[in-house]
Formats: C-alpha cells, structure tokens, sequence
C-alpha cells in the first residue's frame, strides 16, 4: 500500500516556474510537496536555457580565440591556434549545471519543502500517485495543486530522433563537433546553436519553412545577423520544407524541397531539428482533472486559475510566450494567490533575448506592430557603431542598434527593441521602462552611466525626440 502525504500546496514540475513557486509557498507557511523527475530546475536548467548559454559562451571564446593565431588583434596574438575538446565543453557545461541544480535543492530546503523525486500521474483532481526512482509509490493529496509540467520539443514525424537526427537537448549532450551540421528551424533555439556549432568550426546550413530568419522580428532586427551568416558563409534556405533523411553510400542527407519546389539535400553527420516547443500535457493526468483548454494548453484566468478550484497552472503549460522568466513570474504570483494575496498576471510586456550573434532583445511592439493597433508612433533609434562603450568591447560594427517606438501624442514608449553585441543585459532596463509606462522624457532625462551601453537607450530617445547628441539629428 502507498504511502499518502497530505499537504496544503503540491507543485508538479521543477522548472523555472514550478520551483519559484514552491519556495514562494514555503516562504509564505504553507505546507509544500514539489515532484519533478527529471532535475530540478527543470528544461531550463538542466537542459536549455542555462547549459545552451554555457555552450554559446565556450563556442564565442574558442572562435575569439582563434582570431588572435598569427598576427592578431588588439596587440595580442597567439602563435598557435587553439584547439577544441567537444567532450570539455559539455563536461564545463555540466559543472555549471549541478551547481545551479544543487543551489535549487537548497533553496527548497531552506524554505521547508519537500521535494520528491518521481513521476506523478493524477487520479482526480487533488489526488496524484508518484513512481519514485526507488520504486515506491506515494500518494499526494492536495488542498491546492499548481502544474508546471513545462514545455519539450517538436519532433517531426518524418524527422524522429535517433543517431543522426537530434534535438537541442541532445545537441548540448555531444561529445565530437559535427563537421557538417544541418539544422532544420531559423527561429531562436536554432540559431543559437547553430550559430554556436560554426563558431566552433562545424559547416552549418539551415533550412527554414517561412521566408525569413526569426520571422517574429522585422527585418531591420534580423538584418545584423543575417551579415553575419552571410559573411562566415552559412547557408540559410528559406522558404524549404525538410522532408526527411536518405542514408548513401554511408553518409546521412536531409532531403528537403527549396523555395522553388525542387527536391535538394544536403549532407550532415547531424541534423539538429528545431521548429518549436509543444506543452508537456501527456502522461501525468491532465484528463482526469476537469480542465478546460487552449488550443494546445490549458486554459487560465489572470490568477492563472483553472476551473477546477484550487488547481493552478503557469509556464509554458498555458502558453505564449513560452519564457522561462515569465513562469517564474507567474509561480511566485500563484503563490501568493493561494496564501490569500490579491494579485493577477497582468504585464505590459515581457522581453525577449535572442543569444545570436549579434544578441536581439525585443520587449513591446514594433513600429508595424503599433501602427496595426491603430497608434500614430514616434521612433529613436541610436547605432552602437557611435557608442564609445560597445566601440571598446569591440561592438559596434555588426550593425547593431537600440530603437525606441513611442506614441507620438503623449510620447508613452510602447516598445523597445535592439541589435548587437551584449545588449540582452539591456532587457531589464526595457521591460522595467515599458512596465513602468515611462514616456520619452523620463529616459532622456535619466543621467546614465558612461560609458555603458544605457547610454544607447537614452541616445534613442533623445533622437525620438529630435535631438540626438552623438549623431546626427
């Protein structure tokens, strides 16, 4: 017979979202079970955004590296190139990885929950029995339940996983470069890797379905990265749809249709599937539960209720955008629900950061995106290549940007979006500009620091305003 726990908040799910909730709940007295099989920390930690921005970051300094072998650059040269241990940089991955882990498992215990290893499955909408990795089971019953089951890959039907073909988890799992990479999907999780893999020296090539590279960005945005791809020789075939893979000859080819319809393939010892995210909605109950849904996801108000009483859901269980920062927001606001607070998820805007080279950050709309709203805009925008800061951090020359959309009547600033070296740690300085409902005058008016990139923010909305300081009004 199972052992049956009683508490007043269980969290299935020890991701971004599910975990921050968890310790918000223990924070706040009440009793808390968090169950998640596969690592705290969930697709975020163990196995996307944490350890891809590890990759990335071995992948810039070996390719940084290398541009110093000979004669070099910034006075520094080196006299032999350096050499690449795949197997090292996975294995440095993983260090950082179970630290993070470990300070989650901490962080748990220190706001008193008790968190289980296991598998849970729903037998109504209260009640869940765990497969524990010792083979125990345990059964939950619950007063309220927060899920936070998270988001896995799209698998293609004519693409399966297997030796040649990989997802992003197992793409961060290699051990030996690919010398020929194929990645089917320009959107964000592609171009990070893939772009990753050429620093290191793979042969890449994408094979995207629309028409453009990150199709949620204008071309404006994405036109420094397509440079960049242009400029290392990567091939980009857009509007090609992957149909499958032909073994010949003892080499593995991605057969796709190009743009024109023409049958092409192209030779790969990986091809790295990447065309988005679906909601973990399998294997855990969700028809025992009495939920309604979304589309793919389930259904909540703006207290991230179900109607189900007492039953919550957050992350990318219930939809775009699927942001490890916004489930994190939305487990701590659950939290609070439940102990009684008056609280609802209601944001201006949340950013977004594309790790590409160069990195976009977007938070709010876009100049096109605020005229089909109806609104009469206003725009700023300041090139990095006059920024002292990126100039010196050898930024600049990518065609980087940050560009300010502003409504022309009131100069409210309705969107903030930029290009280039290092600007994802500008996100937080956006979205607290956005969320605040700051106007053109109140970042123009704030001193900033020089020399920083900031100072490219309060440039833009000095030229939305006419008069520029360091360009040219």
């Amino acid at each position: 017979m199972a052992d049956i726990r009683k508490c007043q908040v269980l969290v299935v799910g020890g991701g971004p979202g599910g975990y921050p909730a968890a310790i918000r709940a223990g924070q706040l007295g009440l009793d808390t079970v968090i169950v998640d099989k596969h690592g705290l920390g969930g697709t975020c930690l163990n196995r996307g955004c944490i350890p891809s921005k590890a990759f990335i970051h071995a992948a810039s300094k070996y390719e940084d590296m290398a541009g110093h072998v000979g004669e070099g650059s910034l006075g520094i040269s080196l006299k032999t190139a350096p050499v690449l241990d795949m197997a090292g940089v996975t294995a440095w991955k993983d260090t950082i990885v179970g630290k993070l882990t470990k300070g989650v498992g901490q962080l748990l215990k220190s706001a008193k929950v008790e968190a289980v290893s296991g598998w849970a499955v729903f037998s109504d909408a209260k009640t869940c029995t765990v497969e524990m990795e010792d083979g125990k089971t345990l059964t939950i019953e619950a007063e309220n339940v927060i899920l936070a089951t998270g988001s896995k890959e799209t698998e293609l039907p004519f693409l399966p996983f297997g030796d040649k073909v990989i997802g992003s988890t197992a793409a961060l799992e290699l051990t030996e470069l690919p010398k020929k990479l194929v990645v089917v999907g320009a959107g964000y999780i592609g171009l990070e890797l893939g772009i990753a893999f050429a620093k290191m020296g793979s042969e890449v090539s994408f094979v995207e379905a629309a028409d453009a590279i990150l199709p949620l960005y204008d071309s404006e945005m994405t036109r420094p990265i397509t440079q960049w791809l242009k400029r290392h020789k990567i091939n980009v075939h857009l509007k090609a749809r992957a149909k499958g893979v032909e073994e010949k000859d003892g080499k593995t080819f991605l057969v796709f249709e190009d743009a024109s319809g023409k049958a092409e393939k192209l030779e790969a010892d990986r091809i790295l599937v990447a065309v988005g995210r679906k909601p973990v909605t399998e294997g855990w109950g969700l028809e025992t539960m009495g939920l309604d849904m979304d589309g793919p996801f389930v259904k909540i108000d703006d207290q991230c209720r179900t109607p189900m009483r007492g039953v919550y859901a957050i992350g990318d269980l219930v939809g775009e955008p699927l942001l490890a920062h916004k489930a994190t927001a939305q487990g701590e606001l659950v939290a609070e629900v439940i102990a009684g607070h008056r609280r609802r998820f209601d944001p201006n805007a949340i950013a977004a950061v594309c790790f590409t080279e160069p990195e976009i950050v977007g938070v709010g709309l876009s100049p096109d995106e605020a005229k089909k709203k109806g609104e009469s805009v206003i725009t700023g925008k300041f090139p990095l290549a006059a920024s002292g800061r990126a100039l010196s951090m050898e930024g600049g020359a990518d065609g980087g940007f940050v560009r300010i959309t502003a409504r022309e009547s009131d100069h409210v600033i309705l969107g903030i979006h930029a290009v280039g070296k290092h600007v994802s740690e500008l996100s937080g300085e956006f979205a607290l500009a956005i969320e605040m409902g700051a106007r053109l005058e109140d970042i123009a008016g704030t001193i900033h620091v020089h020399p920083t990139l900031t100072e490219c923010f309060a440039e833009a909305a000095l030229a939305a305003l006419g008069h520029p300081i360091h360009i040219p009004a």
